[in-house]
């Protein structure tokens, strides 16, 4: 008797990993009528409490059209704060980049809480039809061959799909198990993370200023319930020091924030617990494997220096959705190699640019010195003075470039 004889659970699609980019996969394909089971081993009453996520992330205008056309947009209405211009400028050197857009091109992106996108992706998988959610469930054995996939979760449930997508973030069981090689460093840096109300209002402007130990962005929230000004900061500093600085009392902390802001938003206060984590860079040399791909984190992890790691894995989502549906409806299984080749060749390319881009912003950012110093600043006011260059670098920070999948665009496929 073959393994997949025995009764179990069918869908199309099984996705490893239900956070920002799992779930939002899983709504797709569910979308456009195909079955899926997303299996995540963290509690849900856990991960949507106040207290699990404190961070905020800035969803690219492309990503934010794919989440309103699959019916994720309404639920976030009101709870984003759009994203009117992007201000670039070393130290606070008074040269500096803005990306600002034509009124009529409608904001960069917006700024949300990933408590609110939690929220809303968890509200809209419940609702739709076609979609399974497992959770928590932990992942037992896991095995594919050329006739599908099959999953034995620890508490003995076995699912069956055609498809099998990694979606579990940078540690990624799944691709390790594949023995995809990835490319993978450290920046011995830490970002400090937390969300302050600060005297000024912002005016929608997301600012990334870049010294020798990191860059320190400050990304505009939406407005208190009081009416306070809110932002949420993104501090690099070196790994050698982040104990230091994460050890300092409140008020010394807040004189620091204040001191590398310049003053720009007055004073300012903390107004969440704060957070770390380590940074790191990594690209895995392919992101499919028999009856397997990978998307998000599993496939590639970027410095946040752009705030391109969840649009990374989004446009992941848009081009992986497009060639299933598509496959599908000409009758193809979607576990078939040639579907994966496309994704595959899609992918590839954009996830490398923007993965080295990155990368390179990063070092050349952290180079000390003067004359490293003029050279950072005189190409700033350079590109802010080239047009069609700096309308490709809002492109890019849209998440508009390449050959855009349909969801990307804002329609069904």
């Amino acid at each position: 008797m073959s393994p997949y004889d025995a009764p179990m659970d069918r869908y199309d699609v099984i996705i490893l990993g239900g956070g920002l980019v799992g779930l939002t996969l899983g709504i797709a394909l569910a979308r456009h009528q195909i079955s899926v089971a997303v299996i995540d081993p963290a509690d849900p009453e856990k991960t949507l409490a106040a207290s699990f996520d404190g961070r905020a992330s800035a969803v690219a205008s492309a990503p934010w059209r794919m989440l309103e056309a699959i019916g994720v947009g309404e639920r976030l209405a009101g709870r984003g704060c759009p994203i009117a211009t992007i201000r670039v400028q070393d130290g606070l050197s008074p040269e500096s980049l803005m990306f600002e857009p034509a009124a009529e091109d409608g904001a960069l992106g917006y700024m949300f809480e990933n408590r609110d996108l939690r929220l809303a992706l968890d509200a809209t998988a419940r609702d739709i039809e076609g979609l399974t959610l497992l959770r928590p469930a932990r992942p037992a054995e896991v095995h594919r061959d050329l006739d599908g996939v099959r999953v034995t979760l620890a508490d003995g449930q076995t699912v069956e799909g055609a498809l099998l997508i990694g979606a579990e973030g940078r540690q990624s069981p799944t691709r390790e198990a594949a023995g995809i090689t990835i490319a993978r460093w450290s920046y011995d840096h830490v970002a400090m993370i937390a969300s302050i109300a600060h005297e000024k209002p912002h005016g929608g402007t997301a600012y990334e200023i870049f010294y020798p130990a990191g860059p320190f962005a400050i990304l505009p929230l939406i407005d208190g319930a009081d009416g306070e000004h809110r932002s949420a900061l993104v501090w690099t500093v070196d790994a050698k020091h982040a104990p230091a600085m994460l050890g300092l009392p409140d008020r010394a902390y807040q004189a620091e924030a204040e001191k590398r802001m310049g003053g720009m938003l007055g004073a300012v206060r903390i107004i969440s617990p704060r957070s770390s984590y380590p940074l790191g860079f990594h690209h895995a040399a392919r992101i499919t494997d028999t009856r397997l791909a990978l998307v998000g984190d599993a496939a590639h992890g970027i410095h946040p220096i752009a705030g391109q790691g969840v649009n990374l894995g989004y446009r992941d989502v848009a081009a992986l959705t497009e060639v299933l549906v598509e496959g599908m409806r000409l009758g193809m299984d979607p576990g078939d190699a040639q579907l994966l080749a496309r994704y595959q060749r899609w992918r590839s390319l954009d996830s490398f640019m923007v993965a080295a881009s990155t990368d390179g912003l990063t070092r050349l950012f952290g180079l000390p010195g003067r004359a490293p110093r003029a050279i950072r600043r005189f190409g700033l006011g350079a590109v802010q003075r080239l047009g069609p260059l700096k309308q490709r670098f809002m492109a890019e920070a849209r998440g508009e470039t390449g050959k855009l999948p349909r969801l990307l665009q804002g329609l069904a496929i």
